[in-house]
C-alpha cells in the first residue's frame, strides 16, 4: 500500500519535472519492546508459593529434558533426532537437506525451564551451523510446525535477531508449496529449500491434500507476516474473500461438507473432496486445533475461524462423539458414514482443545464442553491405566468387548508422544482439579521407568508388556511437546499464560496479539 501512495505522489508532478528519484521502502523493523510491553505475565512466570512436591516434581521433569538434550549433544548434535540405543544420529526423509530438527523443537522448552548452558549450546548451533540452503524435499507440514514454530517462539522469548531471521528465510522457501490451482498445498506436500520446487507425496491419497496439513499453517503464516511485514505470508494462510487463489478458507467455506463433517482429503485441483473419511486423530486433527487457536491469536477477532470451530465441533458431537458400554467417552472416526470406533492417541489432543475453546462460550454450552473435554481426557487416561506399562497404545479400540485398549498388533507401540498429557496440561489450568497433575506424575514415572535408557529415551514396541523392547529413536516432539508440557502441569499458570500465549501443533509458544495495548 505504501507503494501506491508513492507511486500517487510522483503521478502528481508536473510533466516538466525531472522524475523524482525512485523512492525505496524502509526496511520493516517488528518493534520487539512493545510487544514484551503487551504480555500481561513474565514469559517465565514470577508467582511465588508453591508447595515443595510440586516443584521437586517440576524440577525431575527439568532433569529429564536435561538429560535428553545432553545425550542428543552428545551423539546426535546437528543430526534430526538421537538413537539411544545404538549412540548415534538419524536424519530421515521428513525434513529434507534440514538438519537439527531436535536443536530446534528444543529451544523453547531449555529457554522456559532456564536451562541457560544448554540453550546457549543450541543457539551457537543455529548461529554457526543451521544451514538453509540445501537439497532434499522436505514435509511443508513438519518443517512448518517444527522448524518454523521453534523459530519464531524463540525468538518472540528471547528477542534474539537470529531465531526471526533465520524464521523469515526459511518460510520465503516455503511459498512455491502453494502454486496450484486452488492455492492448497498438495498432500504431504514437500518442497526443495534450495531449488524451491514442490511437488507430492505419493502416499497422499492421489495427489490429494491433507486437511491436517493446509489446515496448520495459520498461526506460523500470519506471525511471518507480522515480524516481516510482508503480508503475503497471511494471504497464504487465508486471504481476504476477493481472491481468486490461494485463499484456503475460502475453499473450505465453499465445499459442501457431509453432515457438517470435514473430510481428510481434498483435491487441490478441483477444490473437492477426494473421500469421506473424518478423524479427528491423524489427517484430521491440528485443522481443529488452528481454527480455535486462530480466534484467540487474533485476540478473538477473527470471528470467521470462530464460526467454523463452533461449527465444526457441533457436527462432531452430533455424529462422531460415542459412550462405550463401559461409560467411556470417546471420538469415533467416520468412513463415508459408518463409524470405525477407535481413536488414536493423535486424538487425545482434543480433550485439552474442546476445553480451551469451551472458556469463551456461553454458560451452558461451556459446561456441556468442559465436561465432555473431562469425559476424552479420562478416557485417554484409561488407555494409559489399562497397558502394562501405564503408557498408552497409538490407538485403541471400542468394540469386541475390548475398551480403550490396542486390539492390533500394529497399535501397541508408543513413541514418546505428547497429546495425552496436552491435555492434563489443559484441564489443569482450566479447572486446578488435582488428579490432573496425579495423572500426569504418573506418565512421568512410567517414561522414567520404561523409556529412559543408559543414552535418552526410546519410544517401546508394545505398552502390554512390562519388558518392552526399545524402538531405539529419542522422537524430536519429546523435548518439544511432551515435557514442556509435564514441566508446565507442575508450574504456575503465569508460566508461558493462556492470556498471553497460544501452542502451535508442535508446542511452541506463539504470542495473542493483544489489540488493546497503548503504543
Amino acid at each position: 500500500s505504501r507503494q501506491q501512495v508513492q507511486g500517487g505522489e510522483s503521478r502528481a508532478q508536473p510533466a516538466s519535472a525531472a522524475p523524482p528519484a525512485r523512492e525505496t521502502r524502509p526496511p520493516f523493523r517488528f518493534d520487539y519492546e512493545r510487544f514484551r510491553r503487551s504480555l500481561r505475565h513474565p514469559v517465565r512466570g514470577g508467582r511465588p508459593g508453591e508447595d515443595p512436591e510440586t516443584r521437586a516434581r517440576r524440577m525431575k521433569i527439568k532433569e529429564m529434558m536435561k538429560f535428553a538434550w545432553d545425550n542428543y549433544k552428545q551423539y546426535a548434535l546437528g543430526k534430526n533426532e538421537l538413537r539411544p540405543l545404538t549412540r548415534n544420529g538419524h536424519i530421515g526423509n521428513m525434513f529434507g537437506g534440514l538438519r537439527g530438527a531436535t536443536v530446534i523443537d528444543a529451544l523453547d522448552t531449555l529457554y522456559i525451564m532456564e536451562l541457560e548452558e544448554e540453550f546457549q549450546e543450541a543457539k551457537q548451533w543455529v548461529e554457526k551451523s543451521f544451514d538453509l540452503n540445501v537439497n532434499g524435499e522436505a514435509s511443508l507440514f513438519e518443517v512448518n510446525i517444527r522448524y518454523i514454530g521453534g523459530l519464531l517462539a524463540t525468538y518472540y522469548l528471547t528477542g534474539e535477531e537470529v531465531f526471526k531471521s533465520k524464521a523469515l528465510e526459511l518460510g520465503e522457501k516455503l511459498l512455491p508449496a502453494f502454486n496450484t490451482p486452488t492455492g492448497i498445498p498438495r498432500g504431504g506436500s514437500l518442497f526443495s529449500p534450495c531449488s524451491g520446487m514442490s511437488w507430492s507425496w505419493g502416499w497422499a491419497s492421489a495427489g490429494s491434500s491433507i486437511l491436517a496439513e493446509f489446515g496448520t499453517l495459520h498461526l506460523e503464516f500470519l506471525h511471518l507476516s507480522e515480524l516481516s511485514g510482508n503480508p503475503v505470508f497471511a494471504e497464504k494462510a487465508t486471504l481476504s474473500p476477493l481472491s481468486q487463489v490461494m485463499n484456503i478458507r475460502r475453499v473450505l467455506n465453499r465445499v459442501e461438507k457431509p453432515q457438517g463433517l470435514y473430510p481428510n482429503f481434498l483435491s487441490p485441483m478441483t477444490g473437492s473432496w477426494v473421500q469421506h473419511h473424518v478423524s479427528i486423530g491423524g489427517l484430521g486433527d491440528s485443522f481443529y486445533e488452528y481454527l480455535i487457536k486462530s480466534w484467540l491469536m487474533s485476540d478473538k477477532k477473527d470471528s470467521e475461524a470462530k464460526k467454523m470451530y463452533d461449527d465444526a465441533l457441533e457436527a462432531i458431537e452430533k455424529h462422531l462423539v460415542k459412550k462405550s458400554a463401559g461409560g467411556l467417552t470417546y471420538i469415533a472416526e467416520w468412513r463415508g458414514g459408518i463409524l470405525d470406533h477407535k481413536m488414536g492417541h493423535l486424538a487425545c489432543f482434543s480433550g485439552g482443545m474442546i476445553a480451551l475453546g469451551a472458556q469463551h462460550a456461553a454458560q451452558e454450552r461451556r459446561q456441556r464442553h468442559m465436561e465432555l473435554a473431562a469425559e476424552i481426557t479420562s478416557t485417554c487416561h484409561e488407555s494409559y491405566t489399562r497397558s502394562d506399562t501405564k503408557l498408552g497404545p497409538e490407538a485403541f479400540r471400542f468394540d469386541a468387548g475390548s475398551e480403550a485398549m490396542a486390539t492390533r498388533l500394529s497399535e501397541r507401540y508408543y513413541i514418546l508422544r505428547p497429546e495425552v498429557v496436552e491435555s492434563y496440561m489443559y484441564l489443569w489450568r482450566l479447572t486446578h482439579e488435582p488428579k490432573y497433575r496425579h495423572w500426569g506424575w504418573e506418565v512421568v514415572q512410567a517414561l522414567e521407568k520404561h523409556c529412559r535408557v543408559e543414552a535418552g529415551f526410546s519410544g517401546i514396541r508394545d505398552v502390554y508388556t512390562t519388558t518392552p523392547s526399545h524402538d531405539n529413536m529419542q522422537q524430536s516432539f519429546f523435548l518439544a511437546e511432551t515435557l514442556k508440557y509435564l514441566y508446565l502441569l507442575f508450574c504456575e499458570d503465569d508460566v508461558l499464560s493462556l492470556e498471553d500465549w497460544v501452542f502451535n501443533t508442535e508446542a511452541h509458544p506463539l504470542p495473542i496479539n493483544h489489540t488493546d495495548l497503548k503504543a
